[in-house]
């Protein structure tokens, strides 16, 4: 059996600071050194703006996530957010645990409230993809590639639909319910796109649920509404 080590209070309560405010510091720089490049490469104002308003919508969400003890991974530039899968399911299982459920009441609230504050993002919205990732790790009684992509795919589907569905039971401002029906999109990638680290393909985290914003170009979106009067 594997023993899990346990740090001493003082060791843990140090480093979890230390550790939360090198990561922060860290994704912060990577933010604003990211701008300054799309500024000095070509980019237009309208681009770096809308680039701008996305980080800042990511820092606001991981912050209110952190402020709650919400455990979840957020890309400060895009926003997207990686959840580990033994927060939503039992190992295997497409079935939502108890604590999968009261974790998703904590957490889609507070992203939707977030994604939906600036209006200038909000608009740009196309779609919320509610994505199940699994791991490569071989299946018992799988002989082939083809086979493990295939139990992979369908595993991480109904993972993906799982979410997607209780998202709907959540307690989100319910005025967003039509927006929502248009642009959640439940989809399985099966074990396509692994967490390499170190050169090697991270197991734990490769098992995981992402919520990925898909957004409209600035530039189409500000033709549009200039030109055509579409938003």
């Amino acid at each position: 059996m594997l023993k899990r080590y346990t740090r001493k209070p003082d060791e843990v309560d140090g480093n979890v600071f230390w550790t939360t405010m090198s990561d922060m510091f860290l994704g912060l720089m990577m933010v604003f050194m990211t701008l300054f490049i799309f500024a000095m490469t070509g980019y237009s104002q309208l681009r770096v703006q809308a680039q701008k308003i996305q980080s800042e919508v990511a820092q606001e969400l991981s912050q209110e996530l952190k402020k709650q003890n919400i455990d979840a991974d957020v890309d400060l530039m895009t926003g997207h957010v990686k959840i580990a899968d033994l927060n939503l399911f039992a190992v295997g299982s497409y079935e939502l645990t108890p604590s999968g459920k009261a974790y998703l009441d904590k957490l889609i609230p507070t992203y939707f409230r977030v994604m939906f504050s600036k209006p200038a993002f909000a608009n740009r919205i196309l779609n919320v993809l509610v994505q199940g990732h699994s791991d490569s790790q071989t299946f018992r009684g799988v002989n082939t590639r083809e086979e493990q992509f295939i139990k992979n795919l369908d595993l991480s589907t109904k993972r993906a639909i799982a979410v997607e569905s209780y998202i709907f039971k959540t307690k989100y401002d319910k005025k967003y319910t039509n927006k929502l029906m248009k642009i959640l999109v439940a989809e399985g990638k099966s074990n396509s796109e692994p967490i390499i680290v170190n050169g090697k393909e991270n197991y734990a985290k490769s098992r995981r649920v992402e919520l990925r914003l898909m957004l409209r170009d600035p530039e189409i979106q500000d033709f549009l509404i200039k030109e055509l009067g579409v938003k």
